[in-house]
């Protein structure tokens, strides 16, 4: 399902055995939207590269979601990949959506991408509807390893928060932390993360390659403790009236 959209490093994808620890960090989020809040009427998944978030939201029991996204490669893969979800091709800063049309919005792993970071939050306020729902989350600055090129601005919670605040109301600030088993691997052997980062996969050793392969969106935990410790961020709010 995967092979024809290039890995850049700027998204992940599933099906891919040495992105699966990357790929589990981002499915934990959606996967926490779809059993945490309500998810209906209209969806939109603003930034939805390979699609699998669109999916989950889908089946969780849209009754429609878009994914909205730059690139034509990547839309292209969407439709194939995932055809009952709808993608439209647009500016995440200047969408092609009227006021007040969605519901929920999420914008996962996004934000850091952008170089105009208050215009698109105050878009994606113009879009939602009055009592909607926007799920934003972010790299945390403060442990995510440094050098990403493809990344504009990484935010600390209080920058993150500080971005936010002026468009909506923040109803939960979260943090996603490694759950016990990656925890216990890395009181053991050290961070993941930087293992990972240190060689090419083809140079992991057996622990590293079975720790990677076998990780899952359950080994995560999202909580509102420890924000300054946490892997990413994640910010639930409303527009303010």
């Amino acid at each position: 399902m995967t092979e024809t959209l290039v890995l850049t490093g700027e998204r992940t994808a599933p099906g891919i055995w040495h992105e699966n620890y990357w790929f589990a960090r981002h499915e934990a989020a959606y996967q926490w939207v779809t059993t945490q809040l309500t998810i209906e009427g209209k969806v939109l998944d603003a930034g939805c590269g390979e699609g699998y978030g669109a999916e989950l939201l889908r089946l969780a029991g849209a009754d429609s979601v878009v994914g909205l996204d730059y690139e034509h490669t990547t839309l292209r893969h969407v439709r194939r990949a995932y055809p009952q979800a709808n993608v439209v091709r647009g500016n995440l800063v200047q969408t092609p959506f009227a006021q007040r049309t969605f519901g929920l919005l999420t914008s996962m792993q996004t934000i850091e991408h952008l170089w105009e970071q208050p215009r698109f939050v105050a878009e994606c306020a113009r879009i939602v509807e009055p009592g909607g729902t926007v799920v934003l989350s972010t790299p945390n600055r403060l442990t995510f390893p440094s050098g990403n090129w493809y990344h504009t601005r990484e935010l600390t919670a209080a920058e993150f928060v500080e971005l936010v605040e002026p468009y909506f109301e923040i109803t939960q600030a979260l943090g996603l932390h490694h759950g016990t088993r990656l925890a216990a691997w890395e009181a053991q052997y050290g961070s993941c993360v930087d293992a990972q980062l240190a060689s090419g996969y083809d140079e992991w050793n057996d622990e590293l390659v079975k720790l990677v392969k076998t990780t899952g969106h359950g080994d995560f935990e999202i909580r509102p403790d420890d924000l300054d410790g946490s892997l990413d961020l994640i910010l639930v709010a409303r527009p303010r009236p």
